[in-house]
């Protein structure tokens, strides 16, 4: 236990992890597979638990890979035209495009704020977002808002779950 104790240390205390909550958490916004989550709530609790890394520059990571990410997704959406997309092309597909579109634009704001908590859902809603030509502007601020919550809400996750066991930063992150 001391051993995977020491890891996790060394892991928490390199400038890498950093750069790992960002990617993790880009890669993410369009593969929900990722478990970003589960990495950002981790390095939160090391950050609690053993000193290391630090919870704001956690947090500014957090946030910059989400709402990068997200908008790589919404970019995506821009760019690829989902009427091309065959089993998209159907009657029932084309109407609930249709419908998908109307409620983007009608409540853009409720959605991409909480798609950011549903891993499939955010991928979705950011596509369709970009398809629909949510403004670009409009789109960055909600993803910039979206995308900071979200980082703040899994650190503190990340926090209480140290605090709560005890500072044991394996028991936290599990």
């Amino acid at each position: 236990m001391d051993a995977v104790n020491e890891f996790i240390a060394q892991a928490a205390a390199s400038p890498w992890v950093y750069l790992v909550v960002f990617a993790v958490v880009l890669v993410d916004a369009f593969f929900p597979p990722v478990p970003s989550e589960s990495v950002v709530i981790a390095a939160a609790a090391a950050a609690v638990a053993i000193g290391t890394p630090n919870l704001p520059l956690v947090i500014a990571c957090a946030a910059a890979g989400a709402i990068a990410g997200d908008n790589l997704t919404y970019a995506i959406g821009r760019r690829v035209p989902l009427e091309r997309i065959r089993f998209l092309r159907g009657p029932r597909m084309s109407a609930a495009l249709a419908r998908a579109r109307q409620g983007i634009h009608k409540r853009a704001g409720v959605l991409v704020l909480s798609a950011r908590y549903v891993p499939v859902g955010r991928v979705a809603v950011n596509l369709m977002a970009g398809a629909s030509g949510v403004a670009p502007r409009r789109f960055l601020l909600l993803s910039s808002v979206a995308g900071a919550s979200w980082a703040l809400y899994s650190v503190t996750v990340g926090v209480i779950a140290a605090q709560w066991l005890g500072g044991n930063a394996l028991l936290a992150m599990i």
